[in-house]
């Protein structure tokens, strides 16, 4: 059986063919434009190829509730041409197949979930530190929706008293996103994040925040295992620092026999950075069984 994937990005567009098995049979990456120019280029890619459906993990805000007017669209994001694009229902009109939806970082969640690091636990995050931050949040084994989906990296931070910054989002200004992500990284110290490697300073500071956010899930949501993922951690040394700082940030409240070893609770990603597309794989083969099952 074949499947579409669709890991729909703010820079680029990740499309690919795959089977049942986690198997990515091939995959193209389209530059992201505005949605009169991008989409009928991912729609030529998928046409013709036999998929019995197509999973979209998408950039939101996005629209989760199926009973919403306005399900399957991105909302109010700060992509402004995307604003209310219905995008799962431009490849159901044109491909007349069913369309899996779900946040990126859901999306590479799921990918873990199914076939990498977190095949073992019900209870996990995945949060990704780029562009932007976000994270997706498995509970019970089902990815976490509720009113929209959980935009972990607008949550707001305590700022560092030695931290004079004043944060990059525009909406809330120091949350950890503001804080914590790549342009913020290059608005703080003057240049992009990889050219600034040989600075502990830039390091020491991104690891406190990430363990402070770190800290706050752990006592909110409990998950047996985190993954941080995203370009950000792709500095060498960062996570063995926020593990560190974590440790010293729990000061012992919370005894468990995850949180004695975070070399294995607190990872980097297990799949090669094929987490998203495998994720989004992943929303269609799911799709494909819910509606067959309707039926």
């Amino acid at each position: 059986m074949l499947f579409g994937a669709l890991e729909a990005g703010g820079t680029k567009m990740v499309c690919a063919i795959g089977n049942e098995k986690g198997e990515i049979l091939e995959r193209v990456s389209i530059p992201t434009e505005t949605p009169e120019v991008t989409l009928p280029k991912l729609l030529a890619y998928f046409e013709g190829k036999g998929i019995l459906a197509l999973g979209i993990g998408c950039f939101g805000p996005i629209d989760l509730n199926e009973s919403s007017d306005t399900y399957g669209y991105i909302t109010t994001t700060p992509k402004l041409p995307w604003v209310n694009c219905d995008i799962c229902g431009y490849f159901r009109e044109h491909l007349q197949i069913p369309v899996g939806f779900d946040t990126d970082v859901n999306g590479s969640l799921l990918g873990e979930a199914t076939w990498g690091c977190l095949q073992d636990v019900k209870n996990a995050m995945y949060i990704t530190i780029g562009t932007g931050i976000g994270a997706g949040v498995m509970t019970e084994g089902k990815l976490l929706h509720g009113m929209l989906h959980p935009e972990c990296g607008h949550m707001l931070m305590p700022v560092r008293s030695d931290d004079t910054y004043g944060g990059k989002c525009p909406y809330h200004g120091t949350c950890l996103e503001g804080l914590a992500a790549g342009p913020a990284i290059e608005a703080r110290w003057g240049q992009k994040a990889e050219t600034l490697y040989d600075r502990p300073e830039v390091w020491e500071l991104e690891a406190h925040y990430l363990a402070v956010a770190v800290v706050n899930f752990i006592m909110t949501l409990s998950p047996q295992k985190i993954i941080l993922g995203g370009g950000v951690m792709h500095k060498d040394g960062l996570m063995p620092m926020v593990r560190q700082k974590v440790k010293e940030q729990m000061a012992g409240y919370i005894r468990t026999k995850e949180l004695e070893d975070l070399d294995s609770y607190l990872v980097l990603p297990s799949l090669d950075d094929n987490q998203g597309i495998l994720g989004a794989l992943k929303l269609g083969m799911d799709r494909y069984e819910k509606e067959k099952t309707v039926c």
